[in-house]
Parts: structure tokens; sequence; C-alpha cells
């Protein structure tokens, strides 16, 4: 049976981890945060330094942060890279640039360390439930390897072509589900406005060609006013920052994306980043000067 390292245990990491351990897999564990460290290791992981991780592990997954992180992890001094053994996988599913997936890429496969870019969709909802879409890129061989672990933590896994091909789709996904959050901010803004009862709009129209995934799971947040995160607005600013940064290096036009990095901007100095990005409708509820 394989060992499986996996460093990152936030709100999507901890739940991965906890499927992984209930599908009977040996799991070492690492993260900056101890007490996730502790609630991770009570279901049976096994606490350890990055050089225990590679010693043991053939499979390592990473979900921290942003590309810096991971970069750090995998190449510091004393990093991954440097006690994993040919042939190993590491698979960094975190929400990075296209660059650095390329770069870790290119840095790992001179050590003869296979890599996949594995970014996730789905949220922690998603996580908990093993149900991600999962989005990759990588070689076939190095796809059909980690299917294992992607059947437990999702329920689909695409190899969207080589690596760098799932940050790019990661991009994209991140791009179309922000400004649907937004768009539907907006609408029910001015519903909330008109006077008619958001919950009955919503009953209207999720039946027809607005209907969406998005709809269904962000309306009863915000008419419940529950924005508890389940995926935060600074996540998706960093996603969205790494969306415009792609998208300008490649000389392509995305005016809406701009205007949305600019809404995330202004909820985060007025202190919302921390919450679920079906906050956004704070935004626009302050525009109008009316709340959901």
């Amino acid at each position: 049976m394989k060992n499986i390292g996996f460093i990152g245990l936030g709100i999507m990491g901890k739940p991965m981890a906890f499927n992984l351990l209930k599908a009977g897999y040996t799991l070492y564990v690492n993260d900056l945060d101890k007490e996730a460290v502790k609630k991770v290791s009570a279901m049976g992981g096994i606490p350890a330094t990055y050089q225990e991780i590679s010693e043991q592990c053939n499979v390592i997954i990473t979900m921290l942060p942003n590309g810096s992180v991971v970069k750090k992890v995998l190449f510091d001094a004393s990093g991954i890279a440097k006690y994993s053994s040919p042939g190993t996988i590491i698979c960094d599913m975190s929400s990075v640039t296209v660059s650095e997936s390329k770069e870790c890429f290119e840095r790992l496969k001179k050590m003869n360390i296979r890599f996949m870019d594995a970014p996730v969709s789905g949220g922690e909802e998603g996580a908990v439930n093993g149900t991600l879409a999962i989005m990759c890129g990588g070689d076939q061989k190095t796809f059909d390897d980690l299917k294992f672990c992607f059947n437990i933590l999702g329920n689909s896994a695409v190899l969207v072509g080589p690596n760098g091909s799932g940050s790019t789709a990661k991009l994209v996904n991140q791009i179309i589900v922000n400004l649907n959050i937004a768009a539907v901010s907006e609408a029910f803004v001015l519903g909330a406005k008109s006077g008619a009862d958001p919950e009955k709009i919503y009953q209207a129209i999720r039946g027809g060609l607005a209907g969406s995934a998005v709809l269904d799971a962000k309306v009863s947040r915000m008419c419940s006013r529950n924005f508890a995160p389940g995926g935060k607005i600074s996540i998706n600013h960093k996603d969205i920052k790494n969306a415009l940064e792609t998208a300008h290096f490649l000389d392509v036009p995305v005016p809406f994306t701009a205007q949305l990095f600019e809404i995330q901007q202004a909820l985060k100095v007025s202190g919302h980043s921390e919450e679920d990005h079906s906050a956004y409708v704070k935004y626009f509820e302050q525009l109008a000067n009316i709340t959901v």
C-alpha cells in the first residue's frame, strides 16, 4: 500500500487528508499550523518533517496558499526535493500561476522527480464530500498513477494537457466562478432594492438559463448572512491576480476580471477578505444602501 505525504492542512487540505485516511492510506502530514496537524493526527495521520515525508512516501501532495510557498516547500535547503528519491511523484493541488507550475516541473525533472499540477474546484464542501473537480497538467502515466488519489478526493479528474495546463484550467474556472458570484450579487441587490423577496426571485429563476451551481450555493448564504468561509475572498483575490498576470503576459484583455479584482480589493480594505466569496454582495449592498 502506498504511503502518501500531505503538506498543507488548511480549509481545503485538512478534509482532503481526512478522506485519504478514511480510505485506508498511510498519511504523513505537515503544516505550520500545529493544531491542524493535531486534528489530522487524531484521525491517524503521522506528523512528519519534510525529510521524513520524502523518505517514506512515493506520492507527495501539496495544498498550499500560493506558488511562492510551494516553491519554498519544494526547493529550500531542507525542502522536499532535496530528500525525494527519483521516481517520486509530487502532486501540487494548490492554485498557482501557470509559470510557477512549469518552473516546478522543469526543476524537478532535472532531479528525475515526477510532477503534476492538479488544482481543484468545489470549495470546502467539495473537499469534505470528496466531490472536487480536479484539473491536471502533466503526462498520462503520472496521471494514471495518481488516479487512486483523485478517485478519493474528487468526482472528476481530467488530464487537460502537459504541465501547466491544470493551472491554466484553474484560472479559467476562477474567472467564471467569481464573475458569476459577482453577477448574482449585483442582480440580487437590484431585486432587494425593488422590494421583491430574494428567496422568491431565486425560486423563480433557478430552473431557467440563469440557474447554476453558483446560484444554488451562494444565494442562500447571502440571504441568511452566512459568510463563514468556504472559499475565502483572500484566496480568490490571489487567484484573480494570477489570472490577470497570466492574461497580461499572453496579451489577452480581461476587462471584467480586472473590475472583479478591484471589487475584491475594496472588500479587502473594508475588512471582508477572510469571509466567503458570497460576501461580494456586501460591495453592491453598500453602493445601493440595501441589504439582501
